[in-house]
């Protein structure tokens, strides 16, 4: 009750000190005459969820990014995978990944705008890049960090590779994985967004970028909240799978304070 009290008594202190600097035009260092007052924010936000378009753009951002990100982690895991346990594949393919990883995924919007017949397939693929890379560094790292006398122990009872990858290598490595996806899903909202504004029709960062652009400051931070809040959500939903899948784990022990 303590700490739930303090988060709520830091967020009203922060939203009364932006009132109280919005409704008297303060220009500190920061220019606050400029910045809508969260109760213009609120009215915005309240006018918006009785609008059709403010969910059609809504279910449009979610459907990108769970296919982007659904692609991603097939994809990474069992890239990582590979990249981990096989020399071979290693050589073959870490010097691309290498390569290639670097590069900011929303500096591919071009490439994608090439390569895609529609922008839908060229963001949901900016969206699949910028997950794709975390999770196969994570997965990557959590193989080769199993100790070795796991597998050992169960070859030596006459396991085959399938059933050491099985028994022993996914259940070892998931929560490496589900660090690289809690990573993954965060940095392809962000990649997300800024793809959409730059390419998209619609979905939530274009139409922040649309009200932008029509001056429209309180649906701008309309905007910046619904993105807050659905990265959040989703993040939350990762971060609570792995809960779930590494309840194995030993718990942290709690600091008396």
């Amino acid at each position: 009750m303590r700490r739930a009290l303090l988060r709520v008594s830091s967020l009203v202190t922060a939203l009364l000190l932006w009132e109280l600097l919005s409704g008297a035009d303060a220009e500190l260092w920061l220019h606050f005459d400029r910045l809508p007052a969260p109760s213009e924010v609120a009215e915005a936000f309240a006018a918006q969820l009785t609008t059709t378009v403010y969910y059609r753009d809504l279910a449009q951002s979610l459907l990108r990014i769970l296919s982007g990100f659904a692609l991603a982690a097939l994809a990474g895991i069992a890239v990582g995978v590979a990249v981990g346990r096989s020399r071979t594949t290693a050589t073959l393919l870490q010097p691309l990944l290498e390569v290639v990883r670097p590069v900011p995924a929303i500096a591919l919007v071009p490439i994608a705008i090439l390569l895609f017949p529609s922008n839908e397939q060229g963001i949901v693929f900016i969206t699949f890049v910028s997950a794709f890379f975390p999770i196969v560094v994570n997965t990557r790292h959590a193989v080769r960090a199993l100790p070795a006398v796991w597998e050992d122990a169960v070859r030596t009872m006459g396991a085959s590779r399938a059933q050491v990858l099985r028994t022993v290598v996914l259940p070892g490595i998931l929560p490496g994985v589900f660090s690289g996806l809690s990573v993954g899903i965060g940095v392809a909202w962000i990649c997300l967004i800024a793809a959409e504004m730059i390419s998209g029709e619609f979905g939530t960062g274009y139409r922040t970028w649309q009200s932008y652009t029509v001056v429209d400051y309180p649906g701008v931070l309309v905007g910046m909240i619904t993105i807050g809040v659905l990265g959040w959500a989703t993040s939350a939903g990762v971060e609570r799978l792995g809960g779930r899948l590494t309840r194995w784990l030993p718990g942290e022990p709690e600091v008396s304070r």
